[in-house]
């Protein structure tokens, strides 16, 4: 008796042993997952904006844009014509709404259908294609040139908004008009000759432009402004002679020395002509 009492007491202990780190839940993985989907929507947008036109990047702002479609002279029917058949051009009569696409209205224009945006997208890219051709034949850049080499020495070309600018320049020693004259040289009256040829494959309009190197001060009268409106005036005839149709020549104007072409006000590369193919204007 005396022995159990003063035996110790057995203490039990229980240790709690958790494996593998224990669960730490999944909502990271939701947030990971929403990060790289939110990227990926980023990169699209991004290259959306680099990829597409304006008019492009409309008609998908459209196709978002939470509208409900209503047909305000629908029949009722909602298929595709919406209560509509494709002879309701013919029979209904045109009030201003609803107009097919054979007369759109401005709100199917404001969709990108039959616009006028696109009819001068489409003339602007056609104006486009037919310039460098031009330039190509001009410059001999593609292999065929339609001038001598001694002709593309005194010819640059560049498109500009105006349309595409035709340039006609003397060099030291081969002048295009004989002294301070506006004389053709037999050059200019073949570069004449050349340039109704190449326009003649369109009905653009045509702008002339003629420009002159400036003359020493001391002179009593400078001949400037006379002599790039002569000038200018002599390629129009020659152009005229050479059979290009005279109704496609919008104007005729001369800049005198107030535009150089080089720095040096005196430099015979100042003495130059202009030939413009003008865009089409709407």
């Amino acid at each position: 008796m005396g022995a159990r009492d003063t035996a110790a007491p057995v203490i039990i202990k229980r240790k709690k042993v958790v494996s593998g780190g224990g669960h730490h839940g999944g909502a990271w993985k939701v947030a990971y997952a929403d990060f790289v989907t939110a990227m990926m929507a980023f990169f699209l947008l991004m290259w959306l904006l680099n990829a597409t036109t304006e008019k492009q990047r409309k008609g998908i702002a459209d196709y978002f844009s939470p509208t409900i479609p209503i047909n305000r002279i629908s029949g009722g029917g909602d298929g595709a014509f919406g209560g509509e058949s494709v002879f309701s051009e013919d029979q209904i009569a045109q009030t201003g709404t609803g107009a097919t696409a054979q007369h759109p209205s401005e709100e199917h224009q404001a969709k990108g259908q039959n616009s006028a945006e696109d009819k001068d997208d489409t003339e602007k890219a056609q104006f486009d294609q037919a310039a460098k051709n031009f330039e190509k034949a001009l410059t001999g850049v593609g292999g065929e040139s339609m001038v001598s080499e001694q002709l593309a020495r005194h010819i640059v070309t560049k498109v500009t908004d105006e349309g595409l600018i035709v340039e006609f320049f003397d060099l030291p020693g081969e002048p295009l008009f004989d002294g301070d004259s506006a004389t053709p040289e037999p050059l200019t009256r073949e570069l004449a000759e050349m340039l109704t040829r190449v326009f003649g494959l369109v009905k653009n309009q045509v702008a002339i432009n003629g420009y002159t190197r400036s003359y020493p001060q001391m002179l009593k009268r400078d001949p400037v402004w006379e002599l790039s409106s002569a000038r200018a005036q002599t390629m129009r005839e020659l152009l005229e002679s050479a059979e290009f149709d005279k109704n496609r020549i919008q104007r005729v104007t001369g800049f005198a020395d107030r535009k150089p072409s080089v720095k040096k006000p005196m430099d015979v590369r100042n003495n130059r002509l202009e030939v413009i193919l003008l865009r089409s204007r709407r």
